[in-house]
């Protein structure tokens, strides 16, 4: 059984004898109230998306899924997200809709859990971080310090991250996948 709080992106849970995944999730709490979680849902066998809000200490019923380790091959624009699972090999195709803002943060070669009902993938789990490459930022001076601010960056997927301003294009960071927050630099 989950928790609210328990509610993140990538989870799949049972509502109404329907196994859903939670595509997106808000936590809110108003001055007196008690906490809720607004959260959008999309029903794993239909494909509808549907809004829900919960109150509390509300119970939720964990769905059953499985989930197998795959790497993310190759995909954006107008085709889908090719992975390839490692225990068979098999490819498969995600779409964006399905991938949400998950896409962002996908670079080839990375490994991630793909999420199973009935066999057939229906989603991906991100790791809690991941390593990319900055594209594009306002070049770093002398003399810039960890503590002096931050400065836009584009990363190699597409994603805006905000970064110290001692990184410069080319270097590799890792972002959290939960916030989309810069952690620290990576040396290759």
């Amino acid at each position: 059984m989950y928790t609210i709080t328990d509610l993140k992106p990538g989870r799949a849970v049972t509502l109404d004898g329907q196994p859903y995944l939670v595509v997106s999730s808000q936590f809110g709490r108003k001055s007196q109230s008690k906490a809720n979680m607004q959260c959008k849902l999309k029903n794993l066998k239909t494909g509808a998306v549907v809004a829900r809000n919960f109150q509390g200490s509300e119970k939720i019923e964990e769905a059953d899924v499985g989930f197998r380790r795959v790497q993310f091959l190759y995909g954006g624009g107008t085709q889908g997200y090719t992975f390839m699972d490692l225990e068979n090999y098999d490819q498969f195709e995600l779409t964006a809709d399905v991938l949400e803002d998950m896409q962002q943060y996908l670079s080839e070669g990375l490994e991630v859990d793909a999420l199973l009902y009935d066999g057939n993938p229906i989603g991906i789990k991100l790791p809690s971080t991941v390593v990319l490459t900055v594209k594009e930022t306002i070049p770093g001076v002398r003399g810039d310090t960890a503590t002096g601010g931050g400065k836009p960056a584009t990363m190699d997927t597409g994603l805006a991250v905000t970064v110290p301003l001692f990184i410069n294009e080319g270097e590799k960071i890792r972002v959290n996948t939960e916030t989309g927050a810069y952690m620290e630099r990576v040396n290759s």
